[in-house]
């Protein structure tokens, strides 16, 4: 049985990884107030920008940033939008979408089927020799490491430092974090943009360790899911680790099913994902924790002074 299971569920850790980064960002960018629907775009882009960057300098730990960074910007321009200039959440984080998905696709075309270095597993020093946990956990590639560190340095962040305790004030109750002396404008463009460089990240593990190559339409959803997973999570980064990793062995398994062959139509296995997304939204909703999010959560605040 084991020799079953164990492959599949380290096939669930590395398709949950790109889904805990981006998770992760739009979590910060929602703790200082901001709607982010966007993911989804700034995923494409930024799996575009990590590919082109290793393709043309070869260093995948370069195009690695360089796809935070292509979050950072789409993240930028949605906070000028809804920060600086009052725009409607919703409405911008769509268009980013929009935007992102049509500009990667647009730009990628003479990229597709390329090969670009990118990352490869390898077992991580005596952690790797533990049964079935090395086997599930410490036996892939680097970012999937970085990734396991993550969540604790942003629990760290919001709970531990002041910045991070600013930053959920600002998301809680803008008008009274700005009359203790806070600059709620200041802390939601950090939120946003830090936000944004975590999605980035996402987005440059699906071209650089998931999929090895560009290829159009290469986000899949996942920017959605990691919006659904935020609700999920109640805005919590350890369960934001559990949901990545519970809508990543759901993917891993309806593309193993594909793989043995399965009389099941190939369509019907690639929607179990997004199945398990309004599932999960509708047990978010019945169990009235809607509570748990920002209370300024997709309220825009007037700039200062």
């Amino acid at each position: 049985m084991w020799e079953l299971m164990i492959p599949l569920l380290a096939a669930t850790v590395q398709s949950g990884t790109p889904i805990l980064f981006a998770t992760l960002g739009e979590m910060m960018t929602e703790k200082g107030g901001v709607l982010n629907l966007g993911v989804e775009g700034m995923l494409a882009v930024s799996a575009l920008a990590a590919f082109v960057t290793s393709m043309y300098t070869g260093s995948p730990w370069l195009a690695f940033f360089a796809g935070g960074f292509a979050g950072f910007a789409m993240a930028a321009l949605h906070g000028f939008v809804c920060i600086t200039c009052l725009g409607n959440q919703v409405v911008s984080g769509l268009a980013i979408t929009i935007l992102g998905l049509g500009l990667a696709d647009f730009i990628g075309v003479p990229y597709v089927g390329l090969p670009a270095p990118g990352f490869d597993p390898f077992p991580f020093p005596v952690l790797s020799q533990i049964p079935i946990i090395g086997d599930i956990f410490f036996k892939h590639d680097a970012l999937v490491y970085v990734s396991f560190v993550v969540p604790v340095i942003f629990w760290f962040f919001l709970k531990r430092t002041s910045l991070g305790m600013h930053v959920s004030a600002t998301g809680e109750m803008p008008a009274a974090a700005a009359a203790v002396g806070l600059k709620p404008i200041k802390l939601r463009y950090l939120a946003v943009v830090v936000g944004g460089f975590l999605i980035g990240l996402g987005g440059a593990y699906l071209s650089l360790a998931y999929t090895h190559l560009w290829t159009n339409g290469l986000s899949g959803g996942r920017g959605w899911i990691a919006v659904a997973l935020v609700i999920f999570a109640f805005w919590r980064p350890g369960r934001a680790v559990i949901g990545a990793y519970l809508f990543g062995g759901v993917m891993a398994f309806q593309l193993r099913l594909q793989a043995m062959g399965t009389n099941l139509p190939s369509s019907l296995l690639l929607m179990l994902p997004y199945l398990l997304t309004i599932i999960v939204l509708i047990i978010s909703a019945a169990r009235g924790r809607r509570i748990d999010a920002p209370a300024a959560l997709g309220t825009n605040i007037e700039p200062e002074g």
